[in-house]
């Protein structure tokens, strides 16, 4: 009999997503450090993992598998959205003209007024804290395929010990 269980590969997601998600607001308000848009947008997968987790833990097993199963597909879209930031950052892709920064166009003083007033105050294009060569978007990576790596091993191994 294995001592994997769907509840305690349910527990190391919630509690790892739980960290991030506290990690980061204590980078934002206690470190002083503004996300950008894309930190903004890379905090949802753990917000939603939260909420999943949290109701699998509470389902029968069926369920719970379905749950680590969905989010194994979760982090999947997260560590594409991590990388897609780590490209920005790094200059080897476009970001959000939003957030990316860029010319004005402007002819008038109140084209750029305007232009200035839609400007993020914190630039996706920007590294404003990294660790060992990796900014946070890039830990962010790291993070998301670990978990890709727990749910999706964890949804496999339970899939197939579970009896017919």
């Amino acid at each position: 009999m294995s001592s994997l269980t769907a509840r305690s590969i349910l527990l190391v997601v919630l509690l790892a997503s739980v960290a991030v998600v506290g990690g980061a607001l204590l980078f934002q308000y206690v470190g002083g450090l503004q996300p950008c848009e894309l930190c903004l947008a890379e905090r949802w997968p753990y917000y939603g993992a939260i909420v999943i987790a949290g109701l699998a833990l509470a389902t029968d097993q069926r369920r719970a598998l379905a749950g680590i199963g969905l989010l194994a597909l979760i982090f999947i879209g997260s560590a594409g959205l991590a990388g897609y930031h780590v490209g920005v950052e790094q200059h080897w892709i476009e970001g959000p003209t939003a957030c990316a920064g860029g010319a004005s166009g402007a002819k008038t003083p109140e084209e750029l007024l305007k232009f200035l007033q839609n400007q993020q105050p914190v630039r996706c294009d920007e590294i404003q804290w990294s660790l060992l060569g990796l900014s946070l978007a890039g830990w962010n990576v790291v993070t998301s395929l670990g978990l890709i790596a727990v749910s999706a091993f964890g949804f496999l191994r339970l899939r197939r010990e579970r009896p017919a």
